[in-house]
């Protein structure tokens, strides 16, 4: 049975390489890969190698992002997308098509899958986040699929509610807890050494992704964030890029100016790597920003995350996530909150609402268990 995997970011491609991994050693299964989006981009950091450096074996690369960032080079972007990723599938021929998310060039992807009549697996439908345009994608997926791997009981009754047959639909946990346990964290000299930055004695992780939904200016934005770190001189800052979305390329400029301003205290990567970006969730003191991973990765280490404006509203969160609207006094007023003792002691042990580790081997087994005969002919179903 040829399962095909489909990335198109960084972080993407981490939470779906243990499930990838578990396919890769079974004799039954063969893995492809189709790789595309920000992967294949330069001024993103090429992580296709990376994916390649892991030992697996890339089946087609899916060129499609235009130098243009602007709502229309988005749209046009997700045209090629789905123009490259139709080719190439009918190509590979796969018996299942996985993907994981809501982003615009899986939208494409999965789309074209409903030309081929290829059967889909999709992890994380169900959520919602009214701040960015991928609550669009997320749902338009979960209606072109035909396996649904959520990550709560919430989750996967939205899913039914969409009208999708309750016996398709599984409450796993996120797979991304199974990406921490498989990889090998660094310790703090190793750490540094690998990010090539001398931590302080106080750390913050700052990620920052356009609000696609928003009217406001996402540099605006962002310049609010800058302004309330200016407030704390004395942390020592790790920047990761923004994801190729409408307004992205215009915030990784700013970003790089603020970091040759703060050259003594920041730092910026395109792009960590599991072992780098899960190393330094274990090393820093706060995540600030407006990733899911700081909803749903980050309370696994029992660090703070201070979720920044709208691009979450919706999601599951647990104790250690501090809602900040996106001003700087707000901003200011949260990270002190997430530095200081006494929040740190509540969230000693915060649950998880996104479960444990163990999503992707059942997913992987109930891929396997599954009929695939007629499976392309969907039936709503209605909740009686």
């Amino acid at each position: 049975m040829k399962l095909c995997v489909i990335t198109g970011t960084r972080a993407e491609y981490g939470l779906l390489r243990p499930l990838m991994k578990l396919v890769e050693a079974d004799s039954e299964l063969e893995l492809q890969l189709l790789v595309t989006g920000m992967h294949l981009a330069p001024e993103f950091g090429e992580t296709w190698k990376i994916i390649e450096q892991d030992g697996f074996k890339i089946d087609a690369k899916v060129e499609m992002l235009l130098a243009a960032d602007t709502a229309t080079g988005v749209g046009k972007s997700t045209a090629m997308a789905l123009m490259g990723s139709v080719t190439e599938l009918e190509r590979l021929s796969p018996d299942w098509v996985v993907v994981l998310g809501d982003r615009y060039e899986i939208f494409a992807a999965v789309s074209a899958c409903v030309f081929l009549k290829i059967p889909v697996a999709h992890f994380h439908g169900g959520e919602t986040t009214e701040g960015a345009f991928d609550e669009y994608f997320r749902h338009s997926i979960t209606k072109m699929s035909h396996l649904h791997f959520t990550a709560t009981e919430e989750y996967r009754r939205r899913v039914i509610q969409l009208g999708e047959q309750p016996d398709r639909v599984f409450a796993l946990g996120a797979p991304g807890l199974d990406s921490i346990a498989d990889v090998e964290l660094l310790d703090l000299k190793s750490f540094e050494k690998a990010v090539h930055f001398k931590l302080a004695q106080k750390n913050a992780l700052v990620t920052y992704h356009p609000e696609t939904l928003d009217d406001g200016d996402p540099v605006e934005l962002f310049e609010e964030i800058l302004c309330a770190l200016n407030e704390f001189p004395d942390l020592g800052i790790i920047f990761t890029y923004p994801n190729s979305d409408t307004g992205g390329r215009a915030l990784i400029k700013r970003l790089e100016e603020y970091v040759d301003e703060n050259s003594n205290r920041a730092c910026g990567h395109v792009s960590l790597g599991q072992s780098r970006y899960y190393s330094a969730l274990q090393h820093v003191d706060v995540v600030i920003g407006n990733s899911s991973s700081g909803l749903i990765e980050v309370p696994a280490f029992g660090t703070p995350t201070v979720n920044i404006g709208g691009r979450q509203r919706g999601r599951s969160r647990g104790a250690s996530v501090i809602d900040s609207a996106p001003d700087r006094d707000s901003v200011i007023a949260a990270i002190r909150t997430a530095l200081s003792e006494e929040f740190n002691e509540q969230i000693d042990c915060p649950e998880n609402p996104y479960g444990e580790k163990g999503a992707s081997a059942k997913a992987l087994a109930i891929m396997k268990r599954t009929d695939r005969t007629g499976i392309v002919n969907k039936k709503f179903y209605d909740i009686k």
